[in-house]
């Protein structure tokens, strides 16, 4: 846990969901970003494209992480983690069982069933004596990032944060604010009561809280920030930083032709 808060000094995270060059880590790195959230989930990336931006991530001193599609399996989870992700994030976390479950895959044992394999990205690809192996992946190079974006999630969120090997409870805005009935009212009492119960979980028992979903909102994000503690935030993704500098340059040499 430790050194996953000092890998992430700055909280803000950027997404990647649509472009597979490898450049556009360094691109992020070089803006500052302290995290990546590759995200398998809602794009057609594959777990070699994952793999391949991870590994540009280590190698430009940018943390990656990968979210990976509900309920696809240990064998994909260790693949993403073999691939050099240094966390997996998990959505659609409802109660104890799944988050001790999550935890159970991510982890070599004693703390887990993650399977052994060897020379990983992480250890730049050299052979490395088992304890050492074992110990650092368990320690610096699997964190658990657990999504809370239903209303069982929400009401389980006290004994999902009390799971040992949990790193961070991460709101899943969109899906959790349509479950509650108030779709993308990311300002509603609802949404908010359900973000504030995860936030205080996480402060009991000393979880780092998240938030993804809510991009280009300074008001909601200070407030997560500023008011809650949040350690991660989803600040924007690939598509969502194209579409609007498009945007942008288009409007701008509309308004200079005229035309």
């Amino acid at each position: 846990m430790e050194a996953l808060r000092l890998r992430l000094a700055q909280p803000g995270a950027f997404g990647i969901r649509l472009v597979t060059n490898p450049q556009v880590v360094q691109l992020a790195a070089n803006g500052g970003f302290d995290a990546l959230f590759i995200d398998l989930e809602h794009s057609t990336l594959s777990v070699n494209d994952a793999s391949q931006l991870s590994m540009a991530g280590l190698y430009a001193g940018i943390t990656p992480f990968v979210r990976v599609p509900y309920q696809c399996g240990d064998g994909f989870v260790q693949r993403v983690l073999d691939g050099g992700a240094m966390g997996v994030v998990f959505p659609h976390i409802h109660d104890r069982e799944d988050a001790i479950a999550a935890v159970s895959i991510s982890k070599y044992p004693p703390a887990g069933k993650r399977s052994m394999t060897g020379q990983l990205p992480y250890f730049s690809l050299k052979p490395t004596p088992a304890e050492v192996f074992v110990g650092e992946n368990n320690a610096k190079a699997s964190s658990v990032f657990v999504m809370m974006e239903t209303r069982e999630s929400i009401k389980n969120a006290d004994e999902i944060a009390s799971v040992e090997g949990v790193d961070v409870l991460l709101i899943g805005s969109n899906d959790l604010a349509t479950e509650l009935g108030v779709p993308a009212q990311f300002t509603s009492d609802e949404f908010r009561s359900a973000v504030e119960a995860v936030s205080q979980a996480c402060k009991k028992h000393g979880k780092i809280f998240g938030l993804a979903g809510i991009y280009e909102n300074a008001e909601l994000h200070d407030w997560a920030l500023n008011k809650l503690g949040a350690g991660f935030v989803l600040v924007q993704q690939d598509s969502g930083i194209l579409a609007r500098a498009g945007k942008e340059c288009a409007e701008a040499i509309t308004k200079l032709t005229g035309r």
